[in-house]
């Protein structure tokens, strides 16, 4: 019949596991978009102890929907030197765990759900101003059809339960186990997603198509894929960072392949986990992944100091100069010379960027060649500017078009922005720490806090930035211009706490009053540079002037 053949069979779940795919994404980029902030706050103030680590990586994991994109974020924290690599892997394995809940809650059939989330989701996306209530709408749009894809997933399977061909090819999986691992890690790592791989598995054994043994092995095998792709995304990162994603790859792929071997020679009942082949399935990989976490805990110091002897820093090769994007014989092809100046300025911003991830450190612990990394790589920005300068006015003395012109001053405008915050986190900045460690004092408790914060969210800000530059979408700009005036009433806030601290004669507060104030200000200086590269993009849309008009009338 039409109904059951494999083609038909193959395009249904094929659509329906896309859909699921797109949806997981979905909710992550929403929570992405509208939490990014609070997220890194979150993971970076559960550095406290391993278990708390663990438990801000399960709850940003749960959130996420995606144990990749906390390591991701694990991993640059541990880069810059603001997350010890024993904390930044006790995040990670925390992440883990928080997938495997994450499966289990959307696997619940709640079939009047999917109609509320979307009427719900979709009225905020389309009616609210704020962009936080438009990215939570965005996120129960992706609930919504995370379940409708999943029982697309049972609908399409249905007829297929009698199917003697595919009942011969699943017992052989069954039978197979290994080769079920290698696939579903396989699968796990092709759809960028372990969450949407096991919610695919363990559909597929609710509907008895796929066997028990295949379904678990499939899930392990997914465990493994997960950690893959995290590996694979991290592999230009720095040593350290490299090291924790290289020690979870190896405690959780180790760890699937040590449980699938267990199962497969000792063959347990599986009945303990639950009573439907589905159940046992995803209880399992729950299981695992609780067991994994409180194996693994006490032990992220040893695993990370093997990790180290084998991930060693490369040996010094020689060294390219980096080679300037402007290039001179542009300049008789005015969209090309626009194209390298754009290539010059997103350098300036990307050595800005790392001028501004590193400064932070400077402030709990002095560097004196960690400060000089910094004033370096700001001397190098500044040539960048006067040579982009430069370039720019000799393409508009050889042209006389309005828009080469325009989009020129717009480029030689974000490279003055760029400059200006390069001095602000060299000078200002630098300055204010070496005083800091000169003078013997530290903030407060509570100060410091907020300081960490306000960098986090400035250095995500610098990152959209960097983004808006290279793909000039409209919405990102958008959203981009909005953190402005959060960033300026979170400084005006924050301003107030130092001052009320000061009123309660905190010593602390005394002893660092300049300095905290001054790295605020500094700090919102730097936010408004790179802020204001969304601002020509806005100008063409009319997004700017709205906006404007707005807060005039206002």
């Amino acid at each position: 019949m039409p109904e059951t053949s494999p083609m038909l069979f193959v395009l249904h779940v094929a659509g329906a596991a896309a859909l699921l795919i797109w949806a997981v994404r979905l909710v992550r980029t929403g929570v992405e978009r509208g939490w990014s902030v609070q997220l890194r706050r979150l993971l970076r103030r559960g550095s406290d102890s391993r278990w708390l680590a663990a438990l801000s990586g399960t709850g940003a994991a749960v959130v996420l929907q995606s144990s990749t994109a906390v390591a991701i974020l694990t991993s640059n924290f541990v880069a810059g030197g603001t997350l010890a690599a024993g904390a930044g892997l006790a995040i990670l394995l925390g992440a883990d765990l928080g997938s495997a809940i994450v499966a289990q809650i959307l696997l619940t059939r709640a079939d009047w759900l999917v109609p509320v989330l979307l009427v719900a989701g979709v009225g905020m996306f389309l009616k609210s101003s704020s962009r936080d209530f438009r990215m939570a709408g965005r996120v129960l749009i992706g609930l919504a059809l995370i379940f409708v894809s999943l029982t697309m997933i049972r609908d399409a399977t249905e007829p297929l339960r009698d199917s003697t061909g595919l009942a011969s090819a699943m017992r052989y999986l069954g039978g197979d186990p290994v080769t079920a691992f290698v696939i579903g890690a396989l699968f796990a790592w092709a759809v960028h997603s372990s969450v949407a791989a096991v919610l695919l598995f363990v559909t597929l054994s609710a509907q008895g198509i796929l066997p028990v043994t295949a379904g678990v092995a499939m899930v392990l095998g997914a465990n493994l894929g997960g950690a893959v792709i995290a590996y694979v995304l991290t592999l230009g990162s720095e040593i350290a960072a490299r090291r924790v994603i290289v020690a979870n790859l190896a405690l959780r792929g180790g760890g699937a392949a040590a449980a699938l071997m267990a199962l497969s020679s000792f063959a347990p009942s599986l009945d303990l986990l639950g009573a439907t082949p589905a159940r046992q399935v995803i209880n399992l990989h729950l299981a695992f992944n609780l067991a994994l976490a409180l194996v693994a805990l006490p032990l992220t110091g040893p695993v990370l100091a093997l990790v180290g002897r084998w991930i060693t820093p490369p040996p010094e090769a020689a060294s390219l100069a980096r080679i300037s994007a402007l290039d001179p014989a542009a300049l008789s092809q005015p969209d090309r010379a626009l194209a390298c100046a754009a290539r010059e300025v997103l350098q300036m911003g990307e050595g800005v960027e790392a001028m501004l991830r590193t400064v932070a450190g400077l402030y709990e612990t002095w560097d004196d060649g960690t400060a000089a990394a910094i004033q370096a790589k700001e001397s190098d920005v500044d040539k960048m500017h006067i040579a982009t300068k430069l370039y720019l006015a000799k393409l508009q003395r050889s042209t006389a078009d309005e828009d080469v012109s325009r989009r020129g001053l717009e480029l030689a405008d974000m490279a003055v922005n760029l400059e200006s915050a390069g001095n602000a986190i060299a000078d200002t900045m630098l300055g204010l720490a070496r005083r800091l460690d000169q003078s013997g004092a530290s903030f407060s408790e509570s100060g410091w806090k907020e300081i960490k914060d306000f960098h986090d969210r400035v250095l995500a800000n610098a990152q959209s930035g960097l983004n808006v530059l290279m793909t000039l979408n409209p919405d990102a700009a958008r959203a981009l211009v909005e953190e402005k005036d959060h960033v300026r009433d979170m400084e005006q806030r924050l301003q107030r706490s130092h001052l009320d601290r000061l009123k309660q004669g905190l010593t602390e507060s005394i002893e660092t009053s300049n300095i905290h104030q001054e790295t605020l200000r500094a700090l919102k200086q730097v936010n408004s540079a790179f802020t204001m590269i969304a601002y020509p993009i806005l100008s063409e849309t009319g997004d700017l002037l709205a906006s404007r008009l707005t807060r005039q009338s206002g």
